[in-house]
């Protein structure tokens, strides 16, 4: 019974690994990224566009609905796309590399 338990152990094991080496590698790719070559939290959506230009598409705003629901807005550059609340950069979240790349999926037109 022990025997079966470890090779049941390996097997699940093994299936798991590609998974989670398909995870490091985009978490290896963003981490490369030197820290000034993505907007910061809490720049305007002026000094992002003074940086980085014109985003590639500015998405429709999302939420609003009710007062304590903002409004975020999202610009979409070729290799990020930033999310703003009010104005000042909330969040930025790298875009995929290639579309068999295993990360975030593309937003939400």
């Amino acid at each position: 019974m022990k025997q079966m338990l470890k090779t049941l152990s390996l097997i699940t094991a093994l299936i798991a690994a590609p998974s989670a080496m398909a995870d490091t590698l985009l978490i290896e790719r963003a981490q490369e990224k030197p820290a000034g070559a993505l907007p910061a939290r809490g720049e305007t959506a002026s000094q992002v566009e003074a940086r980085f230009g014109a985003p590639q598409e500015r998405l429709e705003p999302r939420g609003g609905q009710k007062q304590q629901w903002p409004t975020i807005n999202r610009w979409v550059y070729p290799a990020f796309t930033v999310y703003f609340e009010k104005q000042r950069v909330i969040d930025v979240v790298a875009n995929q590399a290639a579309p068999n790349e295993i990360g975030p999926k593309p937003p939400i037109r």
